[in-house]
């Protein structure tokens, strides 16, 4: 049972990366999926979620207009799109998994946890 975050890198502010986080060993359908993500020295955010019952999302309002949350779950997959992205979104990037309709905020609600992809902005 795993989940593998992937897509980070070196962007210039502005631009964009897409997030994967692609879970093995178990079934995507039945899971909340959220995405988090920790700064150097800054505590654990979360960044935003989609629901397993209904497909619905929600976002911190930093992101909001920025990032979209997407599944696909015929590839048992989930996507981070990020657009216009600032230096403040620097930060190494976790997917979560939770065995629930609805997709919390809370992070130690969630059952299983990629290792995290790094995402840097700058110019």
């Amino acid at each position: 049972v795993q989940l593998q975050a992937s897509g980070g890198g070196l962007v210039q502010p502005g631009g964009s990366l897409r997030l994967s986080c692609a879970a093995s060993g178990f079934t995507l359908d039945y899971y909340s999926i959220a995405w988090f993500r920790q700064a150097p020295g800054k505590e654990r955010e979360w960044v935003s979620g989609i629901n397993s019952n209904d497909g619905s999302t929600s976002y911190v309002d930093s992101v909001k207009g920025r990032f979209t949350i997407s599944r696909d779950n015929a590839k048992n997959t989930v996507y981070l799109q990020m657009n216009s992205l600032k230096p403040e979104d620097t930060a190494v990037y976790f997917c979560a998994a939770d065995y629930s309709a609805l997709a919390t905020m809370i992070a130690h609600a969630y059952d299983y946890w990629g290792r995290g992809t790094q995402v840097t902005v700058s110019s």
